[in-house]
């Protein structure tokens, strides 16, 4: 059978004129663009990062610098008939991050001096950036006879980095404040006005300024303008599945089932699209493997501390029902950690009661919560992070083999080599640690569920079997299972159709270890 020649993945690459000069795959975005700009001068959007934004704006760079030629056979090339070239000063805010007040100073400068060498620096008194800034734009409309297009990527980028601290925060704060301040002022000059950011800080005058600013980041309309919705995978990179598939010696359908648990799962709005991460996706594609892309990338530490800030436990990161306003909120005004891990992409729109406008917010998929618990697994282990994930290795090949018994003595080993921790006599510490293992296998699982007797500690949920958790801190195993019994918590996973094994977990504090355990299948 004849191979099918694919074409180059853009993987890491964010400039919309390399991709398509050199024949690589790029899925036709333009019609979103073209209702963009159709749409009002001043749009913002929100997206996580790594999900296209940056591609996103070149694009808009191309098509405002009348790039004809690179819009070839693409959705706008059939509607645009004029292809006006604009002045366009673009901003890459990525570039400002980790920089303290004075580093920050000088990104920006030199930022700005790059377009003042196109056209032309201002008086002697325009010294500060917002000053240079104004002039900045005023002399290229001045000179080209055309309006300015201002294209600024990843506004937020200095600030985020920060977040968890005040008083830097505010410091920068200020700065950014500063710069895009005049962007009211400079309307008269303006063509178009298009920013991406993560999150929004309202306190930056251009939430709170800018009148006709419109946020598209919820507009179903919007919602697949970046990423990779399931359709644009099944029909655009449709040879890439098959690839995908063959390496991976197993069906398309199983290939495409795979991949959504993997990589998919993300709504920006209700209904939405399934949308894929489009940085996971193309590494998966071009590797042919599962592994978890975007966590590699880095994690931000500005989530882990937010995390710490709000003491937040794992088991909490998702399953919320919450309005609008709880997670769309400006980062200066959160009461919670929802909008930040909503904005960074952690946790996703997954349904929507139009009766009590209720959100339905969770982890997105297997990629998410794997990377995001191992993140979080050094709040539990100290500084045995590596020799953790190998215990929980070798404790994920013990549950394929139903062997619950070497389970917990892995785990009764290892947690005597952890230093010790504040929170060690705590049965809470010991539940979120079990969730957080339980979630690096990519198994279901649930703290505190709630039966008619009361609530079961840990449910976790294989192909096989439900496994009922009871926990006690200085007790005995078979206490734990005496109150399985005594409450009936199996009954409730009766319905199943799966086995119900009960286990009883008794941690010593003084040892800082599983004391004693106890397994038995549900009679």
């Amino acid at each position: 059978m004849e191979t099918k020649r694919l074409k180059r993945l853009p993987v890491g690459i964010q400039t919309f004129e390399k991709i398509r000069e050199n024949d690589m795959l790029y899925i036709d975005k333009t019609e979103y663009i073209w209702n963009m700009i159709n749409l009002g001068n001043y749009i913002f959007l929100s997206r996580p990062r790594r999900f296209g934004k940056s591609l996103l704006v070149s694009t808009l760079q191309a098509y405002f610098e009348g790039r004809k030629d690179l819009f070839k056979g693409l959705f706008i090339e059939t509607v645009e008939k004029e292809w006006t070239e604009y002045p366009v000063l673009r901003f890459d805010m990525s570039t400002a991050k980790h920089c303290n007040k004075e580093e920050l100073l000088l990104e920006l400068s030199n930022k700005l001096t790059r377009y003042e060498a196109i056209y032309g620096k201002g008086a002697a008194d325009e010294v500060k950036p917002n000053q240079r800034f104004q002039g900045l734009i005023e002399r290229a409309h001045e000179k080209t006879g055309k309006k300015v297009v201002i294209l600024i990527d990843e506004y937020d980028a200095p600030l985020l980095d920060v977040v968890h601290k005040d008083e830097e925060l505010e410091s920068l704060r200020q700065v950014m404040r500063n710069f895009y301040s005049p962007l009211k002022y400079c309307d008269p000059h303006l063509q178009f006005l298009f920013l991406t950011g993560i999150t929004k800080f309202s306190q930056l005058s251009i939430f709170s300024e800018l009148n006709n600013l419109k946020n598209i980041s919820m507009r179903p309309d919007y919602a697949g303008v970046c990423g990779i919705t399931t359709e644009e995978m099944l029909t655009a990179m449709s040879d890439y599945v098959d690839d995908f598939a063959e390496a991976q010696e197993i069906t398309c359908e199983e290939a495409i089932e795979g991949l959504k648990r993997q990589y998919d799962g993300y709504h920006f709005t209700w209904p939405s699209p399934d949308v894929f991460n489009p940085f996971s996706l193309l590494n998966a594609f071009q590797d042919h493997d599962y592994t978890n892309y975007w966590f590699g990338s880095g994690t931000p530490t500005y989530l882990i501390e937010m995390l710490r800030k709000f003491n937040v436990v794992p088991s909490k990161i998702g399953g919320a029902s919450v309005l609008a306003s709880a997670f769309d909120a400006p980062t200066e005004n959160m009461m919670s950690i929802t909008p930040l891990l909503y904005q960074s992409g952690y946790i996703t729109i997954k349904d929507y009661n139009r009766v009590a406008k209720l959100y339905t917010l969770d982890i997105p998929n297997t990629e998410i919560r794997v990377g995001l618990m191992d993140s979080l697994l050094p709040n539990y282990v100290e500084r045995r992070k590596e020799a953790g994930n190998t215990t929980i290795a070798k404790m994920y090949l013990a549950l394929l083999n139903d062997n619950l018994d070497e389970v917990f003595r892995l785990l009764q080993s290892y947690l005597l080599t952890v230093p010790y921790c504040n929170n060690a006599n705590s049965e809470g510490h010991y539940q979120q640690l079990l969730y957080v293992i339980f979630s690096l296998f990519g198994r279901y699982v649930e703290v505190e569920v709630r039966t008619p007797t009361g609530r079961v500690d840990i449910v976790m949920k294989t192909a096989k079997v439900v496994y009922v958790f009871e926990l006690k801190l200085n007790m005995s195993a078979q206490s734990a299972i005496n109150q399985i019994d005594l409450k009936d918590y199996s009954s409730k996973f009766a319905l199943s159709g799966l086995p119900i094994v009960k286990v009883g977990i008794n941690f010593d504090p003084e040892r800082r270890t599983i004391g004693d355990w106890k397994v038995c299948a549900h009679v």
